[in-house]
């Protein structure tokens, strides 16, 4: 059964509820992406108004990004590689370090068409959560589909999960 197409009209009711949510809880967010490219930071800012809740937002493409920008060790992406739990782990604690938020989020994987490993086939993504007062948590995916697909879905996910989070009143 092929994978459902995932828009951006489906995905921004998804971004307007985390934008309420934090609204609501005069709180911020920040992003840090790789496989996905900065289309979270897209869906979020596509919200007139969002500039009273999502702070900042990087694409933190290549591995010296994530050192650079998000304090994550060299050492973390040569043993476990840019696309793992500790990576996306270390991106979260990075950006709740180095910005004035509450809650982050960050995301890498092989959206492909090229670059996976049997390890990490094409469509693996991990994606990690976190808060100032909520421990960092990060999943693996593995999704179906063309880049744009794998992209897409995992904003969905990422989204989706940071909305639970928000909502689990943490």
């Amino acid at each position: 059964m092929p994978t459902p197409e995932v828009t951006d009209s489906a995905l921004q009711p998804l971004a307007h509820a985390v934008g309420a949510r934090l609204l609501a809880r005069r709180e911020w967010l920040a992003t840090a992406e790789s496989c996905t490219g900065g289309l979270i930071a897209k869906l979020l800012t596509d919200i007139p108004g969002s500039s009273t809740w999502f702070e900042r937002g990087l694409v933190s493409y290549s591995n010296r990004a994530k050192e650079d920008l998000l304090e994550v060790p060299a050492e973390t992406l040569q043993r476990a590689g840019a696309v793992s739990a500790e990576t996306v782990q270390a991106m979260v604690q990075g950006l709740l370090r180095r910005a004035p938020v509450q809650w982050a989020l960050g995301v890498s994987g092989v959206a492909g068409p090229d670059g996976g490993t049997p390890a990490k086939p094409v469509g693996t993504v991990w994606i990690a959560w976190g808060g100032t007062a909520a421990a960092v948590s990060a999943s693996r995916f593995l999704f179906d589909g063309d880049r744009d697909a794998v992209r897409r879905q995992s904003a969905r996910v990422a989204l989706e999960g940071l909305l639970a989070l928000i909502e689990a009143g943490v």
